[in-house]
């Protein structure tokens, strides 16, 4: 983002102010450029924060898949997508954490989200395995992870995984890091691509 860039500016003007930042989803879709049309997956959806928003900006013709192994998660980003109207959304079950496990086919995905899951799962390297599988050539991987710095809100520091150290795994998984973002007070962001 240039220092013209009006949300960075009203970033550094909440910073001074002394107001805490936290996860805009829909500031940050927006800022990632996703297409309407898109094909996205939302690994560890939970219920749904990023999943809603981006099946409300890519429309009728695109699709998001939120899969998470918790049937809870998956009932109510089914429920909140009904009572909302929003029909572009398919919500399943899947375990990201073993081979093939978002029984999604290979290279049918612009987009893969994987926000606050990698500290929660042992098997990162599968997970990324997994999101980089599904891609497409040109598709890209939002990454949001708690903040190793800040565990002034969040989970235990001990749980987090530094921003050095996930870089260490991406380059092991095949992925490249394309770009590194703001997300919020708490948490960083990487984009990754193939």
């Amino acid at each position: 983002m240039s220092s013209a860039d009006p949300q960075k500016n009203s970033i550094s003007d909440q910073k001074r102010s002394g107001a805490t930042r936290f996860i805009d989803p829909e500031k940050i879709i927006d800022s990632l450029g996703i297409a309407e049309g898109s094909v996205v997956a939302d690994f560890g959806c939970a219920n749904g924060y990023f999943s809603l928003p981006i099946a409300q900006k890519i429309g009728e013709e695109g699709v998001v898949y939120c899969l998470d192994i918790l049937p809870q998660c998956v009932e109510a980003v089914e429920s909140q997508a009904k009572t909302k109207g929003i029909t572009n959304i398919v919500a399943k079950r899947a375990n990201i954490e073993k081979d093939g496990g978002s029984k999604l086919p290979d290279g049918t995905c612009d987009w893969v989200i994987l926000k606050n899951v990698l500290f929660m799962n042992k098997e990162k390297e599968t997970i990324l395995e997994e999101a980089k599988r599904v891609l497409k050539e040109t598709g890209k991987v939002l990454v949001i992870e708690w903040d190793a710095g800040n565990d002034s809100f969040g989970p235990d520091k001990k749980l987090r995984i530094s921003k050095e150290a996930l870089i260490g795994i991406i380059e092991k998984s095949g992925l490249v890091l394309a770009e590194k973002i703001a997300i919020s007070d708490f948490h960083y962001g990487l984009v990754l691509a193939k």
